[in-house]
This record gives C-alpha cells, sequence and structure tokens, in this order.
C-alpha cells in the first residue's frame, strides 16, 4: 500500500473514534442536565413541602422560629420582639414535637395518661370527713389552685383551675356515690380531664384514710409540659393536705354544724335523694332508740332477780355461823340425873 492510501486510511479512522466520542459525551451532557434538572425541581417541590409545613407550625422547631421571626418583622416589630417571639416559637414547637404534637398527619406518639394514686389520713370520723369532702363549693376556700365550683345538679359540676398561668374548666359527671364510702367521677374538658376515685375507710373511730386515684389526660401545652417532672402528682399531694388541714383546724371545731350530702348515685342517676337519705338516717336512730328503751326496761327486773338471790345467800350464810347447842353426854356407868323441879312450894323428901 502506497503511503497516500495509508493516510487515507488512517484518517477515516481518527474521525470514526472522534465522531464516536463526540457522541457519547454529547449523551453524558443530555444525562447529566436532565439529572441536575430533576435535583432541582425535587428540591424546589421539597422546599414547597416544607414552606406548607412550616406555614402549617408541622416544620422543624428552627425553621417555625425563623419563619415567626421573619413575620413579625414584616409585620413592622422591632427586631428585638421579633427575636424573642421567634424563639418563644421555637420552643413551643420542640416542646409539642417531644410530647408527639409535630409532625403531618398526626403521626406523632400518643400522649400516655398519668396516674396519680396518693392517700392521706385525718383525725376524724368517717361521716365527717366524707361530709366535708362533699362540700365542692368550699374547696377554693381552702385549695390552692381551685379557683371555683359551680355546682350544677347533685350529679354534675363546673370545674375551674389554675395550670402554671393559664386558667382550666372542666366538667365533672359523678358515676357513682355512695355516703361514706366513695365516689367515682368522670370529666371532660378542652384542654385535658381528670377521672378518678375517692374513697373513705375507717382506720379507727376518729381516725379515717382517704384514697384518691386518678386518671388524667393532659392535652394543652402547659399540661404536656408539667407531665415531664409530674407536676400533676406533686399538685395532687399538696391538695389533699390543704383538705386535712382545713378538716383538723375547721371542720373538727364545727362538725356538729357540718351537713354533707347524703345522697347516694349509681349510673350518673340518684337513685337516693339528699332529703330521703337524712329520713331514712333518722328513721334508723329512732328505732335503735326504742330497741334501746326496751332493754333499759328489762334491766331492773332481772337487778331484783338478781337482789333476792343475794339475800337467800346472806340468809344461808347467817345460819350457817350461828353456834348449836347440843345436851352433854353421860360419863361411862353413871346415869343421866333427871332435872330438879323448880316449881315453887315443893320440896324433895
Amino acid at each position: 500500500m502506497t503511503d497516500t492510501a495509508k493516510k487515507v486510511a488512517g484518517g477515516g479512522l481518527r474521525k470514526q473514534a472522534t465522531d464516536i466520542l463526540t457522541n457519547e459525551l454529547r449523551n453524558l451532557v443530555v444525562a447529566m442536565g436532565e439529572r441536575a434538572a430533576n435535583n432541582v425541581v425535587g428540591r424546589i417541590g421539597g422546599l414547597t413541602d416544607r414552606l406548607t409545613d412550616i406555614a402549617e407550625g408541622r416544620g422543624k422547631p428552627g425553621e417555625i422560629a425563623a419563619a415567626t421571626g421573619a413575620k413579625a418583622m414584616a409585620d413592622g416589630k422591632s427586631p428585638v420582639k421579633s427575636a424573642l417571639k421567634a424563639g418563644l416559637a421555637g420552643v413551643k414547637a420542640k416542646i409539642t414535637g417531644a410530647f408527639g404534637g409535630g409532625g403531618g398527619g398526626g403521626g406523632g406518639k400518643k400522649i400516655k395518661v398519668v396516674n396519680i394514686i396518693e392517700s392521706v389520713d385525718v383525725g376524724v370520723p368517717v361521716r365527717v370527713a366524707y361530709d366535708q369532702w362533699t362540700q365542692f363549693s368550699d374547696f377554693p376556700s381552702f385549695m390552692k389552685k381551685v379557683e371555683s365550683v359551680d355546682q350544677e345538679s347533685d350529679e354534675k359540676a363546673n370545674w375551674k383551675a389554675q395550670v402554671f398561668w393559664s386558667h382550666r374548666t372542666w366538667e365533672a359527671t359523678i358515676v357513682e356515690q355512695v355516703a361514706d364510702q366513695h365516689i367515682t367521677w368522670k370529666s371532660k374538658g378542652a384542654k385535658g380531664s381528670v377521672d378518678g376515685t375517692v374513697s373513705f375507710h375507717e382506720l379507727a373511730p376518729s381516725l379515717t384514710r382517704i384514697l384518691v386515684v386518678l386518671e388524667y389526660h393532659p392535652q394543652g401545652l402547659f399540661e404536656r409540659t408539667g407531665n415531664i417532672w409530674r407536676a400533676q402528682g406533686r399538685r395532687a399531694r399538696l391538695e389533699l393536705k390543704h383538705f386535712v388541714r382545713h378538716v383538723m383546724t375547721h371542720t373538727i371545731i364545727e362538725q356538729d354544724e357540718l351537713e354533707g350530702w347524703r345522697g347516694e348515685i349509681r349510673d350518673s342517676e340518684v337513685v337516693v335523694s339528699h332529703e330521703d337519705a337524712i329520713q331514712q338516717e333518722q328513721e334508723q336512730e329512732q328505732g335503735q332508740k326504742q330497741e334501746q328503751g326496751e332493754e333499759d326496761q328489762q334491766e331492773p327486773e332481772e337487778d331484783e332477780f338478781e337482789e333476792e338471790e343475794d339475800e337467800e345467800e346472806a340468809e344461808d350464810e347467817e345460819e350457817e355461823e350461828r353456834p348449836r347447842h347440843r345436851p352433854a353426854r353421860p360419863r361411862n356407868g353413871q346415869r343421866a340425873r333427871p332435872a330438879r323441879s323448880t316449881t315453887p312450894g315443893r320440896s324433895r323428901r
């Protein structure tokens, strides 16, 4: 092959190789461009979703704080106030997320029920302790966090109490109530509810144990925050101590004037009214007094019978103590002499 032919053949191969390399590079550039475009679109979509979550309060604490601060600045507030508002928003989002309140679609953790069990002893009879407990309207006068109790009916009451710096209200319905034994209730409220039972146990004639078992369902931010260090249990313990203090300093002095609710409730319905219960107790007391009177009347007859027995025993003892006079016995070989006559005017021959 001549040199000219070799040059032509070599130039054709180089051109073919160059064309193949150019096509592959073009394909690579197109693929990289598509990938970059997809990444950009994906990031834009993710950013849109995150902005939507932030706007709806479901973003991360830092993002919510930044968005809150930016909005405050846009509204014309000072940088200091904007930063403070942003910080509070971030803290709130962090706490809410920790308790299962964050995330979209309710995918957070479920709040657990707080179980509270407390007991306290008070130095009064069971009836006094129970009657004082049924006076719900008196609770705000000696309990620190109970603000008001509105007794709507015998089985329903509206409560208002302070939780940290907020005020909470709820409606309590008594499910079962038996005098001097126990009270069971359920409640509902916008920011949480408390269900439970309080029972009364006689330890001695003037000593009563009060047992309180509660199921606390926190729903508000402050309630969930307080659940971290079991603030509700300590609050219940302190309120019980306030109850004991009130009973031992006030009720015990005026217990004769205390009149609690003596009715009975079953299945959230009053089955025995207070008036009927008082009447039944009075009738029972009268019956006991009549029985006691009959027993007192029978006691004198028994006393008389015992006195007669005592007199007979005394007579028998006196007879046994009297000396007995027996005739003197004659000596051996002698006869007893006849007794001398003591008739006047007669002489012995």
